[in-house]
Formats: structure tokens, sequence, C-alpha cells
């Protein structure tokens, strides 16, 4: 289901965006449009959200996905274009359908807190709540549940001088939760944290999200936090979305120069998985194929071992050639005698950063299966070595 959908988005500032809305559409350069006196923030986006998904979107100062962010609440009214909440068009709605939606359906967390300094901790968090016109009591119930959520239990009576920056997040991210909204727009929101702390928050977000589920769009200048956080990636360029995807599609099939430069220094390791290096497990043998006809496969394949399914294609072990020609002259074809069940498995999502030890210490390839045991390819340690160097994506 998709929460939220923008449409032929576009932002210009300046004293007359829409008299120059049709050179912006025209593909006037950026220099052009200085000229105008105007500038374009966000520039013909299209995207859309799904219930549950972290959306990221990124790119470095000055790409448009502040301007973006803002023009989802409406925070900045857009220049043309639509952004679809739960299917409702907020550009154009009234007053009162918007007020609702940001109340009921949508928060934020800034990037600098956006604490109120003179209220306490509970007070901070409850403070959308007081908007909504919910009961003293009821509101205090759910502060104090959110406080609990992001570790800050203790803390209620507090005031925001006394926190540290990571905290004041914190208190941040829970008041955007007491509302219990379907959808978090978090703009910038660890940017401002030391690196340390920075990780924490993100480890947070991340178990937060696996027990609540939101629809989370996320803002960073940060490659390594994108892969880290996102579902799915939106790189910008000029307030325009020149790539999206997935992390690992990002990392391995950047779509024009600019992205490959911005994924270039990135830990491969930690992102790219078995599904992305694994061939085909070809040849491979079914135990009731029998010992001559494994023998005969591994010896037109010049290898010296060979995996062994059931009728499923499930994983059964694997056998090599001296024992098979070795059960060959005791004149018995029963495999089962000679599969060696002792086989690395993995899923197709593992890194490459778990992958490594396995294939260092293992004597036959790695078996990729799924949770049924289905063998979906094998791993062979050159191309652990091919997928670590960047070279996953060449066919020579």
């Amino acid at each position: 289901m998709i929460k939220v959908e923008v449409k032929n988005l576009y932002k210009v500032f300046g004293p007359n965006p829409q008299k120059i809305l049709p050179l912006v559409k025209g593909g006037s350069s950026k220099d052009e449009m200085l000229k105008t006196g105007h500038t374009v923030g966000v520039n013909d986006v299209s995207f859309a959200v799904e219930e549950g998904e972290t959306f990221v979107i990124m790119g470095l100062s000055g790409s448009g996905k502040s301007t973006l962010v803002r023009c989802i609440n409406r925070l900045i009214e857009p220049t043309a274009g639509d952004v679809l909440i739960d299917g409702t068009n907020i550009v154009g709605c009234s007053s009162e359908t918007l007020l609702e939606i940001r109340r009921h359906k949508v928060a934020m967390v800034f990037q600098h807190f956006a604490l109120l300094p003179h209220r306490n901790v509970e007070s901070n968090v409850a403070y959308g709540l007081e908007i909504q016109g919910v009961s003293p009591e009821t509101r205090l119930k759910k502060a104090h549940e959110s406080l609990e959520l992001v570790g800050l239990k203790g803390y209620e009576a507090s005031m925001p001088s006394q926190l540290s920056g990571g905290m004041k997040q914190r208190v941040g991210l829970a008041r955007a939760l007491a509302t219990d909204p379907d959808i978090l727009l978090m703009d910038e929101a660890f940017s401002a944290l030391d690196p340390l702390i920075r990780k924490e928050m993100q480890d947070e977000l991340l178990s937060l999200q696996r027990k609540m589920h939101k629809t989370i769009i996320f803002i960073t200048h940060d490659l390594d936090e994108a892969l880290k956080i996102g579902d799915r990636i939106a790189i910008m360029k000029d307030g325009a979305i020149v790539q999206t995807g997935g992390p690992e599609e990002i990392l391995t099939n950047p779509a024009n120069d600019y992205v490959r430069d911005f994924v270039q220094d990135v830990n491969r390791v930690k992102v790219v998985t078995a599904s992305t290096i694994m061939e085909k497990a070809d040849p491979i043998v079914t135990a009731k194929d029998g010992v001559k006809v494994a023998v005969r496969r591994m010896k037109q394949a010049s290898i010296s071992s060979i995996f062994v399914v059931d009728r499923e294609h499930r994983l059964k072990g694997i056998i090599t050639i001296d024992d098979a020609i070795g059960l060959m002259q005791e004149k018995t074809h029963d495999l089962d005698r000679i599969i060696i069940r002792d086989v690395s498995t993995v899923s197709p999502d593992t890194s490459l950063e778990e992958l490594l030890p396995l294939v260092i210490n293992s004597r036959f390839p790695i078996v990729v299966v799924d949770s049924e045991s289905v063998v979906l390819g094998i791993i062979m340690k050159v191309s652990v070595l091919a997928g670590v160097l960047g070279e996953e994506e060449q066919d020579d």
C-alpha cells in the first residue's frame, strides 16, 4: 500500500515562480535561472513510498532534499505538482484538511531538535498531543511510553538544557512518536550529533522500526547513513532525483558518473550481498542420478566436486571426484554413502562482511539457499574477492 506519493513536484524560489515555471520545465540551466532572479529547489520529482518503508532522500548541500521533505507536509508551498498522503492530495487542499493530516498522520523530526526550552522533557514530548486536544492523563501516559521506547525513562522532569545532543534528539523522536503518526519525516535528524552518538541513534531508529513499522522519509547527506537505514534511496542533484533504488543497487549499478563518484569510497563489504555475487549452481546432481552421472558431470565441467540435491532442489551436501571414483571401484552407486554434509550455507541477503570468514575457512564453495534450503546459487572465493573490489557487475 502506497502511503506517500509525489508526482511531478516543483518548487521555484523567486518573485514570480509561476511565470518562470515553463522555463524550468523547458530545461533551463541553473545559471540561466539565476539570471531571472529565481532558483529551483525541486525539479520535477516523482516517487512513491510504501507503507512501512524507510525511504532515504540524500544529496549534497543545496541538492534540494530538505526543500523536498518540507514540501511533503507543506511547510514549504510547492510551485506545482501533487503530494498524496494516503491518497489525499495535500497540494491545494483546505487548511482544515492539511491541519488534520499534520496532527494525526505525519510527524517531523528536525536536525536541531526544536525542543521548547521552557518545558521539561515530559511536557515537550506531550506537546503534540496537547495540540490535538488529548486529555492530560492520556497524553502523560503516551509521553511516558514514548520516552521509554527511546531509552529516556527517568528523564521526564529534566529540562532540555540538561541533556546531551543525543538525548535531545531522542526527546525529539519521542515527541514525534507520541502522536502515533503513520509517517515520520526526518530532516537530517542525526547530522548535528557526534559520530558515536549518531551511530547509536541510527541503531536506535532501526530497532524502533523493527517494532513499529512506520513509514519513514529520512533526509541525509551521508551515504553510509543512507545505505544503513534505507530500504530504498533516492539521490538528488540540483533539485532532481538522479537515481532511486535499493542500497545494493545504488552501490553496484550507479546510474551516472555523479552517483558513481558518490559510492566509490563506500565500504562495500557491509552492503553487497550473496545474491549479487552468487553464480548458478551448475552442474549439480540428485542422489538418484548415481555415481556415474556425477563423475561424468564433474569431468565435463573440469571440477573436483559437485553439489547433491533432492528432488525439490534442497541441498543434501557435496561429493568429491576422488570419493565418487572410489565408490565406483566398489561397484556401488549409492551416493548417500559419500555425501559430505558439512557444507557452509548462507541466505541471499548475507553481506560480504559475513561471507569473508566463511570463504576463508571453507574447503568448498559456499551455497546460497532460501528458507526451505532450496539451492539458489554458489559462491566461489574469487567471486567474494571480485565483490570486495567492486567488479561483480562486470561481464568480462
